[in-house]
């Protein structure tokens, strides 16, 4: 079974700014009714569903938080219809700038903590909550969102890299399991965008050094990404599970 992006209702974690905004965008342009959730950022979120219209909602919920996820679904249900694809790309706080994350000498448990909390059990909490609707209709997409410094760590992003490793991990064993009830569980993985909040406090010099070593000659942007999002929505990739597509110009070849 198969839908078109335009007869689904999709929801989008962390899609008040950045990478998750460029996602629900580009399911509104093609016709889906979009459900932006957001934690903190309320007045993002909200302008950009005002901008993309009709059929799209701001839905506030924590997504460490198993029984907000729970909330957020049932009124996501309730205004937009259940959601037939979830795109989870909700991301700790975190700044992309090398110089100020911490080494190995320096890092506690904790930031690494904080980054499984929002990616590992977010993920979880997203699947109890959709699962039941998904499996009751017979067809459901799940995305998440990874990174290909697992493939290529350049920088030390450890604690970011770990929770994104298990991530990955997590999508194959869903995909495993929730195969024959008619559910895909996918990743994207991009590399450096340009721009978002995240990556602003990245040196100039990191997104040159990027560029020169990709065979596109170029540092990608969050668009590029979200349209590899689409496509693991999308009918074309119907017989596609347990996958992570790496989306970084070719610097990481996987």
């Amino acid at each position: 079974m198969a839908f078109p992006i335009s007869a689904q209702t999709v929801l989008v974690t962390g899609a008040g700014r950045g990478l998750g905004a460029a996602i629900a965008e580009a399911f509104a342009r093609d016709g889906a009714k979009v459900a932006i959730n957001y934690r903190a950022s309320r007045e993002q979120a909200e302008a950009l569903a005002s901008r993309l219209g009709e059929g799209t909602c701001a839905f506030q919920a924590d997504v460490r938080d198993g029984r907000e996820v729970q909330r957020m679904v049932a009124e996501v249900t309730a205004s937009l219809g259940a959601p037939t694809t979830v795109v989870h790309n909700a991301l700790a706080d975190f700044s992309f700038n090398g110089d100020a994350r911490s080494k190995l000498d320096a890092l506690a448990w904790e930031e690494i903590a904080a980054h499984l909390d929002t990616a590992v059990k977010g993920a979880l909490n997203l699947v109890h909550a959709v699962r039941p609707a998904m499996t009751a209709a017979g067809f459901g997409r799940i995305v998440t969102i990874g990174t290909n410094l697992f493939q290529n760590p350049v920088v030390p992003y450890h604690d970011y890299v770990a929770a994104k490793g298990a991530l990955l991990s997590l999508t194959r064993t869903a995909a495993a399991e929730l195969g024959p009830v008619g559910i895909t569980v996918n990743m994207v993985s991009g590399g450096l965008l340009r721009t978002t909040d995240a990556s602003a406090a990245t040196p100039e010099a990191v997104f040159d050094f990027i560029a020169a070593n990709t065979p596109l000659r170029r540092v990608i942007t969050p668009q590029e990404v979200a349209d590899a999002v689409l496509f693991f929505a999308s009918p074309w990739a119907r017989a596609v599970t347990g996958q992570n597509l790496v989306v970084d110009g070719g610097l990481v070849f996987n």
